[in-house]
């Protein structure tokens, strides 16, 4: 009880509350957006196909990954509260411009693609600004409850964005759903301002061109065993899971399972599934973080595998439940062990190269799911997404710097200082 009021207690704090709001609304936004800018362009756009759809979000994708490298140049050089403000509103600005140009039916494809690259670009600074920031406002023996308090407001979000997203678009459009994820952002952008965090700048001596804070930043990353191996891990993993997400359980799912209420079944188990992970993660408190955290990667294999083998339904969202859980105790764990052990003046550049390394086969498993399906079968191929899963596990968790990596343990509390003698006569 005394740690679960220790827990709550972190929410009166009020810089702590307003990042925490700040991120809660502006991934509620975030989910608005994909139902919103799909339907809005497929349905009130005279002459739009999959073609308009894909191009638009290729233009979004692009600039978020192009720029991630840059964007953590940028969270450590400036004041990062300042940085996630810009992004923020840069995200209002172009989504307004987006929920706009489909309200009038004045939008050529250029203009909604420059809109959607807008949005990408404000996107690549966002992340690596929240990883380095969060240490600012969150004291050093907290920030694993500070990580998991965001996560369960952003897992929450995506949940709700999901459903409301759509309602909002039934009920009056893509357009004005946009609209209403641009004033997300907006307040989430005025909350972000009223942090008014101070950080000193980095002195004069130490200021570099952009490559050379690349360089500087990819010195810290490499020089770490358990980051570089767990980023090569995850770069197979999300290949296989944007292979397995995308595309293949979908068609199994349209195949075999009953379309897409099965598939909706599918997400809601593994979206429950997140917000049931931040009571683990609040009360998880490993020794050795990184091996926890990489051990908890060999079950989200289960989901493809069952799929793989006809299983039946119930089993198979149980799976994707167990998978969404021990993918936000990962990401708790992972947030918490990078921002208490990579200095503070080089973190948003290690977490955007995290970031990039992370997510840059992810395309690739997209592009390979439909021909090896067509070649091999749609359950065949969802069980080499599981097999990769595993194997990708399995090999990182050889290196010692996984396995070995300590939490910091927690001070003792100081011994009662000895009673003073009385003074001699």
């Amino acid at each position: 009880m005394r740690g679960f009021l220790r827990d709550v207690g972190l929410l009166r704090d009020r810089r702590f509350a307003l990042l925490l709001a700040a991120r809660t609304i502006s991934v509620l936004g975030t989910a608005f957006a994909p139902v919103a800018l799909a339907f809005g362009i497929l349905d009130e756009l005279p002459g739009a196909d999959a073609t308009t759809l894909s191009v638009v979000l290729t233009a979004e994708a692009l600039p978020m990954v192009l720029f991630m490298l840059v964007g953590g140049v940028i969270a450590d050089r400036f004041p990062r509260h300042r940085v996630m403000m810009v992004s923020e509103l840069v995200n209002a600005l172009a989504f307004a411009a987006l929920g706009t140009m489909l309200l009038t039916g004045w939008a050529p494809l250029p203009a909604l693609a420059a809109a959607a690259a807008v949005s990408g670009l404000g996107m690549a600074v966002m992340y690596p600004a929240l990883t380095g920031i969060i240490p600012e406002v969150v004291p050093a023996d907290r920030l694993q409850t500070g990580n998991a308090l965001l996560g369960l407001g952003a897992n929450s979000s995506r949940v709700a964005g999901a459903v409301l997203g759509g309602a909002t678009v039934i009920l009056v459009g893509g357009g004005w759903a946009l609209i209403a994820s641009a004033a997300m952002f907006a307040i989430a952008g005025v909350l972000i301002a009223a942090l008014r965090l101070t950080r000193a700048d980095r002195p004069a001596g130490e200021r570099h061109s952009v490559l050379g804070d690349l360089r500087e930043g990819w010195r810290e990353f490499s020089s770490r065993q358990w980051i570089w191996v767990v980023v090569a891990q995850f770069s197979v993993m999300v290949m296989a899971i944007q292979a397995g997400h995308g595309v293949l359980g979908p068609l199994i799912a349209k195949e075999s399972l009953g379309g897409a209420p099965a598939w909706s079944a599918f997400l809601a188990g593994e979206a429950v599934g997140t917000i049931a992970g931040v009571a683990v993660s609040l009360r998880v408190r490993p020794s050795r973080p990184i091996f926890v955290a990489v051990l908890l990667c060999l079950p989200s294999a289960l989901p493809y595998l069952l799929l793989g083998l006809a299983a039946p339904l119930w089993a198979i969202v149980a799976a994707a439940f167990v998978l969404g859980v021990c993918f936000d105790v990962f990401g708790v764990l992972w947030q918490t062990t990078m921002q208490r052990e990579v200095p503070a003046e080089s973190l948003s550049r290690v977490s955007s190269y995290d970031a990039l390394g992370s997510l840059m086969f992810g395309p690739i498993g997209l592009m390979l799911a439909g021909p090896v399906a067509h070649w091999a079968g749609t359950r065949t191929a969802l069980l080499g997404c599981g097999v990769l899963v595993v194997v990708s596990t399995l090999v990182a968790l050889l290196s010692p710097g996984v396995r070995n990596l300590r939490a910091p343990t927690a001070p003792s509390p100081p011994s009662p200082a000895p009673a003073s003698a009385p003074a001699s006569g």
